[in-house]
């Protein structure tokens, strides 16, 4: 069977073309895919500074909930400095190292911040020199006393210093100050180190930046005992958690999931505890292509699908002599299945490597855009590989056996006379069934009204998708009724082209529907998916614009945070009418959905109880002024869905790990451009990783003289910068980088789709040699034919642009209303001509060109070799 399905492909290689294709882009897609997933799960950061510490303890950066993937805490939480002088004691353990960092800027002499890797956490203690990997080489000596800093050989270049000279500072917000250089270390990433006192005391005391705890504590051993020194620490760390069962029972009264603890890396694990932070990364790589498997595999297979659809259609004149020679229905099936598998598994050979060279280009767009750091690695293993050709190979399978399911089952002579015409009448099951798809995705297209969040958004392209696919499965039903009607209004001077284009179209409702529901669906594809990326920018852009009353923003990019001093000294400036800061971070959120638990990450602002002078987010109850203590104000859309109204307290983790049951004291409307929490500057600034500010809004008389004291005020303190209030643009030249990631990929999916579609038109095109063989023994000229082609193509065309409109239409209008008040979209002007252009270019070409090869071939031998 399997030889006999090999002879037939190879008679039929132009119209297995389009399965190849199909085949090879799909495999390209779903590899890239699954390494972007490995990735996710499994790609680790390099150790760097860490690199000399062969065991690191932190605390658990990730939180875990059942079966669900562990979610990303990006703030730095904290070890007790008591724990380093007991785990020094261990056996086999060499060194201990408590590691501490904090926010360090340094100014060169014209009193601009100095580059550092992450002002953020670029201050350290000198005993973390011991971290560091090969004990680099050091010009000059430790620092001696709290005016003295060594520096890394980079950030000395940067700053023009040398041992022994002097360089201003800014160290954890504090007023900048007069340093001594006492050392120069040859080793990157080593940062700004302070004398270990200077960096342990309390911030009350002369000199100190913090006071009882380590970021976390680095542990050398000796050679091989690694392993077994890591278990002892497991131990030890066990034996000193809290046994306070009585605050354990309250703790759980709140919340059944398990709280943040301390945990243990060896090897490769080292560097997620290094960079928290970008650890996060990782979560949105899964994120990422999650969101990305359901769209690819459902176009995959429906590509797959029409294409083994015309491939096994131009046998069934091969398949039904068959079956009147006494092949089984089973048999015919497999025939078919074999053959779509020999062709599937030399598309898989190319495919497969392209998918991993397709994954490595998007995590560069991913890093050029800063949405990934430079650091982080893709995973490369074979699974993804093994799952591709898994998927593929089911798919194919399904395909090619429901391809040739009728002409299988019916009688051979039913068969035989049959596999020159198509059925007569479509299949009134599968007609009902796309349309209560149609149905189905109309419904739900209604979401964007119900959520204004850009998962509502989501819902669009969904239904847009889903509609495109009822389209298909009702289509040959729908062409035969219009063409039908246009046939019976077609003029009677109707040119013979014409006539015989129509005719076609009648005749053949099943074979247009397949090109008109592909076509259609790259139309619907392309609006509904774009048109919701710039729907929901249109709408977070009005959100911020109309919600920020400030006109300036004060920041300090380099130095890691606002110094101690800025915030009285801006409310102190003439023209100032209201000043406070502002500070995002990430929160969890556990609640109940459906009777089950859930915990999501979400993006929340730190405000105090100024911001109502800065910020107006539409608060329906209650007030931001009252944003003190232990209080929150959240998104009206989820103070719906999760109860969360004034008065209510809510379960919350913070960016740290910290588990807090704030009181909501606001609900406010603007939760699509402000996030859908915020929290207060009480509860959450110590929990986050800087322990400062990040900005400061500032609304002013809206004078020229206060925008001049500003800017006076930011040149007289070294390392802010002022700058417009409202940055935000509403064009894609200023869209954030997950919008150009979501764009990139519509856009890779776009061309798989276009190509597969004009591989699909060419063979359809190419298999009715026959057809023109005939046509031209009639009398009918080559001109005749070429006309008729193009009438058809204009036909296909117009069909499909009006199917696709007329599908995303509602899916659209509802978007626009839900998120803009209005039934249309926001987007380029330029696009639905794009897509007209793309749709009619493709239809005439694919049908223009193998019309014309067809035609240099003399109709008897046509006949003589036909497909």
């Amino acid at each position: 069977m399997l030889r006999l399905a090999v002879q037939m492909a190879g008679h039929r290689i132009s119209a297995l073309l389009a399965v190849v294709c199909a085949v090879l882009g799909g495999a390209a897609l779903i590899t890239g895919t699954g390494v972007l997933t490995e990735s996710g799960l499994r790609s680790h950061l390099p150790p760097g500074r860490l690199g000399g510490a062969d065991i690191v303890v932190s605390a658990d950066q990730t939180f875990r909930s059942g079966p669900d993937l562990p979610l990303a805490l990006p703030e730095r939480g904290t070890v007790p400095a008591t724990l380093v002088e007991r785990l020094a004691q261990l056996p086999g353990v060499t060194a201990a190292v408590g590691d501490i960092s904090f926010p360090v800027g340094l100014l060169d002499a014209h009193g601009r911040a100095v580059p550092v890797d992450d002002p953020r956490t670029a201050g350290h203690n000198w005993s973390s020199l011991g971290l560091l990997a090969g004990g680099p080489d050091v010009e000059g000596g430790k620092p001696a006393g709290s005016g003295e800093i060594a520096v890394d050989r980079d950030i000395a270049a940067a700053a023009g210093v040398k041992p022994g000279g002097e360089v201003r500072v800014v160290a954890a917000g504090r007023a900048a100050a007069d340093y001594r250089v006492s050392a120069v270390i040859d080793a990157p990433g080593a940062g700004v180190l302070f004398a270990d006192r200077t960096a342990a005391q309390p911030a009350g005391d002369e000199g100190g930046f913090r006071s009882g705890t380590v970021d976390l504590i680095g542990l050398r051993t000796e050679p091989g005992v690694t392993d077994t020194v890591a278990a002892a620490v497991r131990a030890e760390l066990r034996d000193a958690e809290p046994r306070d069962e009585e605050s354990a029972e309250k703790r759980d009264e709140k919340s059944q999931l398990p709280s943040p603890e301390l945990v243990v890396a060896t090897g490769s694990d080292r560097g997620d505890l290094a960079a928290p932070d970008t650890v996060a990364a990782r979560s949105l790589l899964i994120l990422l292509s999650s969101s990305l498997a359901g769209i690819i595999l459902l176009i995959t297979g429906f590509v797959m699908a029409g294409a083994l659809g015309v491939a096994i259609a131009g046998q069934r004149r091969e398949l039904a002599l068959m079956r009147a020679v006494g092949a089984t229905p089973k048999q015919i099936r497999r025939l078919a299945a074999d053959q779509a598998t020999v062709i599937a598994a030399l598309a898989l050979v190319p495919g497969i490597p392209l998918g991993y060279v397709l994954a490595g280009q998007f995590r560069s767009m991913l890093v050029e855009r800063g949405v990934l750091p430079e650091a982080l690695p893709l995973t490369y293993s074979p699974l993804p590989a093994l799952a591709t050709i898994l998927l593929l190979a089911l798919a194919v399978q399904v395909s090619a056996r429901g391809a040739a399911r009728r002409t299988s089952r019916m009688p051979a002579t039913e068969a035989v006379a049959e596999s020159r015409s198509e059925p007569r009448n479509p299949s009134r099951l599968r007609t009902r069934a796309g349309l209560l798809l149609v149905v189905a995705a109309t419904t739900l297209s209604v979401v964007p009204l119900l959520s204004r969040t850009a998962l509502g958004a989501t819902a669009t392209s969904i239904a847009g998708i889903i509609a495109a696919i009822g389209l298909a499965m009702a289509g040959p039903a729908l062409v035969r009724s219009v063409s039908d009607t246009l046939a019976w209004r077609l003029p009677a001077g109707a040119s013979p082209a014409t006539w015989l284009a129509m005719s076609n179209v009648r005749g053949y409702a099943n074979r247009i529907a397949g090109v008109v529901s592909t076509l259609a669906m790259a139309v619907v594809f392309t609006l509904t998916y774009t048109l919701a990326q710039t729907t929901v920018l249109t709408a977070t852009t009005n959100d911020v614009r109309a919600g920020t009353l400030a006109q300036e923003r004060l920041t300090a990019p380099g130095l890691g945070g606002m110094p101690e001093g800025t915030l009285a000294a801006v409310r102190d400036t003439s023209g100032v009418r209201e000043a406070a800061p502002v500070t995002t971070t990430t929160v969890l959120w556990p609640y109940e959905q459906l009777g089950d638990p859930v915990v999501e990450s979400a993006s929340a602002m730190i405000l105090d109880p100024a911001a109502p002078g800065v910020l107006d987010l539409d608060v329906r109850s209650g007030s931001l002024a009252r944003l003190t203590g232990d209080t929150v104000a959240v998104g009206s859309d989820v103070a719906t869905s999760r109860d969360a109204n004034v008065g209510q307290r809510i379960s919350l983790i913070l960016g740290d790990g910290t588990r807090v049951t704030p009181r909501v004291v606001a609900v406010y409307e603007r939760g699509l451009g402000f996030g859908p929490v915020v929290v207060s500057r009480d509860l959450a600034i110590d929990h986050t990783t800087t322990r400062l500010d990040q900005s400061i809004l500032i609304r002013t008389d809206d004078s020229a003289t206060a925008h001049d004291n500003l800017a006076a005020l930011a040149a007289a303190r070294p390392g802010l910068s002022l700058e417009p209030a409202d940055t935000t643009g509403a064009g894609l030249s200023d869209a954030p980088p997950e919008v150009w990631v979501n764009l990139a990929t519509i856009a890779v999916l776009l061309g798989y789709l276009l190509l597969s579609i004009a591989n699909k038109l060419t063979a359809t095109t190419a298999q009715r040699r026959t057809e023109i063989a005939t046509l031209r023994l009639n009398g009918t000229t080559p001109r005749q034919i070429r006309a008729m082609m193009r009438r058809e193509a204009a036909l296909i065309a117009t069909a499909a642009l009006v199917a696709g409109l007329a599908v995303s239409a509602i899916p659209l209008a509802l978007l626009g209303s839900g998120f803009l008040g209005r039934p249309w979209p926001a987007g380029p002007v330029w696009l639905l001509p794009a897509i007209a252009l793309t749709i009619v270019t493709i239809a005439f070409l694919t049908i223009e060109l193998p019309t014309r090869q067809a035609l240099r071939t003399s109709p008897a031998d046509a006949l003589a070799n036909r497909e």
